[in-house]
């Protein structure tokens, strides 16, 4: 009987282990830290990132590492869009070192894997998703980040799945870009994670 109680708190300790937490409160920027010059801010329960005036690369990361995780969140480009949100990943000014889930308009690869300042392209999706994502309209995008493997979900269907040895080894932040070049505006809410 012991041995059947403590089994059981054994069981339930690592199942809690994998709940959905919340990385955005809906109300500040409370566990992230801003890289950049351009501008993240909260309104109506949402976080969003918009072009400064110097038009130039601009990052908000967790200010926790995060390794072995399914993230879960929802997306709206508003303008242009060119965005995307990095896993395993380090920052140093606005120089990045890590990986890139791409967020972006119709055709533009949006659920590939980009390596920053390293191999470029790692996987595009195939072209029969370049439509998968709608502009002006709420998207989801699903990541699970486990040793050297990662997939890519938006609006609920499969996009890529990778193996990769380089990325088995890291670890690193959570980090949301906005793109160089201007005219930039993404809106993002209910970003979930659940450890795995």
């Amino acid at each position: 009987m012991i041995f059947f109680q403590l089994f059981l708190l054994v069981f339930i300790n690592i199942s809690s282990g994998n709940e959905k937490i919340s990385l955005f409160n809906g109300k500040n920027l409370n566990g992230w830290k801003i890289y950049g010059t351009e501008k993240w801010y909260v309104n109506n329960g949402e976080l969003i990132c918009e072009s400064g005036p110097e038009k130039k690369y601009g990052y908000l990361a967790t200010e926790k590492f995060y390794k072995d995780y399914i993230l879960e969140l929802e997306f709206f480009q508003e303008s242009d869009g060119n965005s995307g949100v990095f896993f395993r990943s380090t920052i140093e000014g606005t120089i990045i070192t890590g990986w890139q889930v791409e967020v972006a308009p119709p055709g533009l690869h949006s659920g590939g894997i980009y390596e920053s300042y390293g191999r470029g392209w790692l996987i595009k999706p195939d072209s029969k998703y370049d439509d998968i994502v709608s502009m002006g309209e709420w998207n989801n995008m699903k990541i699970k980040v486990y040793k050297n493997e990662v997939t890519t979900w938006i609006n609920n269907q499969e996009i890529i799945n990778l193996f990769d040895e380089k990325i088995g080894k890291a670890n690193g932040s959570i980090a949301l870009q906005i793109h160089d070049g201007g005219g930039i505006k993404v809106r993002w809410k209910n970003i979930m994670l659940t450890k795995l």
